[in-house]
């Protein structure tokens, strides 16, 4: 990085702000969105050429790729592409340029690991995501959206019957949030501490290492609930691990794991289920086929989840060669960014058939990337799936004369977040 570069982002720094407000508006445009949809210029973007060069000023070749095949390709290949976040510590300039500095903790987990380590950790967690294990979670689940239901209903009371409520406050949050601390015995009493952290690490305007600097704080935490269930395994993911690994895996890897699920499993469902009800509150029709329809959620998550797909770009990839990728030349050491919301809007996600800017609750499920692709995706899909099924149609059944207390343009959005999401979501129940 240059001397003037340096000296901007000591200025920022200085002021307790991210280096990112120094970046011009078109190296940013993948995190901001209009309402629920990308900016149009990604998909102008994506139309020109499905791999492009960011102009990042910090001395770092950037490239974005929003094609669908495009993308697939990057996040398949562990090869030629890293997510060892060593990369990023041992680059200040990269560092800096995403709000942080290289002396951060490796946050450790899946999401910035490459093979074999990632393999390995993978391998342990796998048996506790299948379909078989998850299954018993059903009646947790269900539990907790009525009680949050219950909550929503007690809160309108206490407001004379109608409401305002937040279903941000109230229901999309506490979900996942529960249901996490649940699946690894994490302290209920714990849950707004780390509901902060989580937000915290995917606002990348939050101020200078605002991001990394709440990965070290929940670590940190997670050390000690390790150190406990070491002596006390529970029944929770934790202490299964714990009494069927054993010394495999070292607290500091059991962390890093806790730590990934825990924000992986919380912010994006949270996201996922605030902006789904938003679609439903101004859809009335899909509303009623979702609250009398069963067989109609499965495939109305599905389509849910390639529209608003809230994690806007993967975990950043690192060339290990040169490479090419569309026709582009990519050189050792680039980073390569993936646009998970521009590739599922890509018309070749569908082999062009249907409008890919509008919801169809009756399209027939795509091979969307909101959970990632290959190695990568998201070990925990089945379960936010499972919170989605379940908490879409209660609240609609629950509640199905909700309306918005306020008009959608008065709305606020996260701004220039990895994790896309409304910040209240305000309602009349009726």
């Amino acid at each position: 990085m240059g001397f003037v570069a340096r000296r901007a982002v000591a200025w920022q720094t200085a002021r307790g702000r991210s280096p990112l407000a120094l970046l011009p508006a078109s190296v940013t445009m993948p995190l901001r969105r209009n309402g629920l949809d990308p900016l149009p210029e990604l998909a102008a973007m994506r139309e020109k050429a499905p791999v492009n060069k960011l102009p990042l000023p910090f001395g770092v070749n950037v490239w974005l790729v929003t094609g669908y095949e495009e993308a697939k390709q990057v996040l398949a290949d562990t090869e030629r592409f890293s997510n060892d976040f060593a990369n990023i510590a041992a680059d200040p300039s990269l560092a800096a340029a995403i709000g942080g500095n290289a002396d951060e903790k490796d946050p450790g987990g899946l999401g910035m690991a490459d093979p074999p380590d990632h393999t390995r950790l993978r391998k342990i967690l796998t048996p506790e995501f299948t379909m078989r294990r998850l299954s018993r979670l059903t009646p947790m689940l269900e539990a907790i959206v009525e009680g949050q239901l219950d909550a929503i209903a007690a809160d309108a009371a206490s407001k004379g019957g109608g409401g305002p409520v937040d279903l941000v406050e109230l229901f999309s949050l506490p979900i996942p949030s529960l249901a996490i601390c649940e699946l690894l015995g994490v302290p209920y009493a714990d849950r707004d501490a780390f509901q902060r952290l989580s937000v915290a690490r995917f606002d990348l305007f939050a101020g200078a290492g605002a991001s990394l600097g709440a990965i070290s704080e929940s670590l940190d935490y997670l050390m000690g609930v390790v150190a406990q269930q070491r002596k006390d395994p529970g029944d929770g993911l934790l202490g299964m691990i714990i009494r069927e690994h054993g010394d495999a895996i070292d607290d500091r890897e059991l962390a890093g794991l806790a730590d990934g699920i825990l924000v992986g499993g919380f912010e994006t469902t949270a996201s996922m289920i605030a902006l789904g009800a938003l679609v439903l509150l101004q859809d009335h029709t899909t509303r009623d086929l979702i609250r009398t329809d069963p067989d109609a959620i499965g495939p109305f998550v599905e389509e849910l989840l390639r529209y608003l797909t809230v994690v806007q770009v993967a975990f950043p990839r690192f060339a290990r060669e040169d490479c090419e990728v569309a026709g582009v030349r990519i050189g050792a050491g680039d980073v390569v960014l993936v646009s998970l919301s521009g590739a599922d809007r890509d018309p070749a996600l569908t082999d062009g058939e249907g409008n890919l800017d509008l919801v169809d609750p009756q399209r027939a499920p795509t091979k969307h990337l909101a959970f990632g692709y290959g190695a990568h995706r998201c070990i925990g899909a089945e379960l936010a799936k499972m919170e989605l099924r379940i908490a879409y149609p209660a609240l609609v059944r629950r509640f199905p004369t909700a309306r918005l207390a306020v008009d959608p343009s008065d709305l606020k959005y996260r701004q220039t977040s990895i994790v896309y999401g409304v910040e209240k979501l305000p309602v009349i129940l009726g």
